[in-house]
């Protein structure tokens, strides 16, 4: 299965999602300006995968628990993102957890609360 389509449905059914390309990949945005999720087909190695916003800590918990599911992606590692295999077995509940996290790292506080509502 093309891990992009899931992928794609789990960041579009977050409110005031766009996707758009960024860098020669898909990428979601809060209100079109904050990118909260970027896929990486290949895009700096051999692997599939997506790269997400992370709060703080979590990249290195993630990481250091699972280094075979998560990784720190490059470019945006340093800022605490955290990068998700796509092309092992994927648990996309996970995925999910993963993703609107990574979206109420980033987006207002008022789309958060839409999110909990």
């Amino acid at each position: 299965m093309d891990p992009l389509e899931p992928l794609r449905a789990i960041c579009l059914a977050l409110p005031e999602v766009e996707e758009r390309l960024s860098h020669g990949e898909p990428a979601w945005f809060v209100r079109g300006r904050r990118t909260f999720v970027m896929y990486a087909d290949h895009h700096h190695d051999d692997r599939v995968a997506c790269w997400c916003a992370a709060p703080p800590g979590a990249q290195g918990e993630m990481v250091a628990a699972e280094p075979d599911r998560f990784f720190r992606p490059p470019y945006v590692g340093h800022r605490g993102w955290l990068g998700v295999y796509l092309d092992v077995p994927v648990d996309w509940a996970e995925v999910r957890a993963v993703v609107r996290e990574a979206y109420r790292t980033v987006a207002p506080k008022s789309l958060v609360a839409r999110l909990e509502g």
